[in-house]
């Protein structure tokens, strides 16, 4: 008797948009592979909807990677599988605090062990400095990273930028007269069950130096040029605005709001004049160290760490 690969799938949602996800990658291995499904619950839960100030408030500890803590894990971290699926959400260009949380975990660690990974992202747009984080954690954690699929809404940097945050503040996806959708887009979803057969062919073989390649022919990672200097440049300006918010105290603190507040004015306004400037200085970066930027997107499209 054939005994069924066994997948882990890691994962923690606040809309239920990434586990549809995960569903959809997952649809056409069922009853060919033993799923099993490990929610992460945060100790102290996030709500959803976010109320506006505890949204930026959020962002430090995020940034900072110093999360509040996640509920024990249910599988047993003793317990083997061919394959850990780990699907998050980057938060503030950073894993979200319940991933972090996970990969910072003795369980995790544990569990992920000599494991065969592939990262599976549902977001915005920009993941790129939240997937080097998850990296060096897998590393640590004797894991072998060897898939990457990113799923992210498509429509341009401004519009997907509002239509997240009427989403995250007011619980409102539906397109609008004039705004598409919040999130990942209906078809990436759907479409995205094409991703099974390079992963059953792996578990099949066990081999999995070619996975992420076959991935990569079927469109798993997508990036724009212009997205890496725009990341470059949010991430320094998020660790500068981390450090001092939390030199006030810490989350929630009354004596850090004003700073918050203060983060939380400026944002907006700064990814608004920060996005057409970085389009044109990629455009021109683009045409003067073509060779240079073409190897930054290999390199964010592969699972290797620098």
């Amino acid at each position: 008797m054939n005994v069924k690969p066994k997948v882990l799938v890691v994962y923690y949602t606040q809309t239920g948009q990434l586990k549809r996800i995960v569903d959809h990658v997952l649809a056409p291995l069922e009853g060919k592979v033993d799923v099993t499904f490990e929610q992460l619950v945060p100790s102290e839960p996030f709500a959803f909807p976010w109320k506006k100030q505890t949204f930026y408030d959020t962002m430090p500890e995020t940034v900072l990677q110093t999360p509040r803590g996640i509920q024990p894990l249910k599988v047993d971290v003793n317990e083997h599988f061919d394959l850990v699926i780990l699907a998050y959400q980057p938060w503030f260009l950073s894993p979200s605090q319940p991933t972090a949380a996970f990969l910072q975990s003795e369980q995790g660690r544990q569990l992920l062990k000599g494991k065969n990974v592939i990262t599976l992202l549902g977001g915005r747009n920009m993941w790129l400095n939240a997937q080097e984080s998850v990296k060096k954690y897998l590393q640590q954690a004797g894991a072998k990273l060897a898939g990457n699929i990113v799923l992210v809404d498509k429509s341009s940097n401004l519009v997907s930028l509002i239509t997240v945050l009427r989403w995250q503040f007011k619980g409102l996806k539906a397109a609008t007269k004039y705004l598409p959708p919040a999130g990942v887009q209906e078809n990436e979803i759907v479409t995205s069950a094409r991703f099974a057969a390079p992963i059953a062919k792996a578990l099949e073989s066990g081999n999995w130096n070619g996975l992420q390649q076959e991935l990569i022919d079927l469109n798993a990672v997508e990036l724009i040029p212009n997205l890496i200097l725009l990341e470059d440049r949010g991430i320094k300006a998020f660790r500068f605005w981390a450090k001092y918010i939390s030199a006030k105290g810490g989350p929630a603190a009354s004596s850090r709001q004003g700073r918050v507040t203060m983060y939380r004015s400026l944002l907006l306004p700064g990814i608004v004049v920060l996005s057409p400037v970085t389009i044109i200085s990629s455009l021109i970066k683009l045409n003067l160290k073509k060779n240079d930027l073409q190897k930054e997107v290999e390199y964010y499209k592969s699972t290797s760490l620098r």
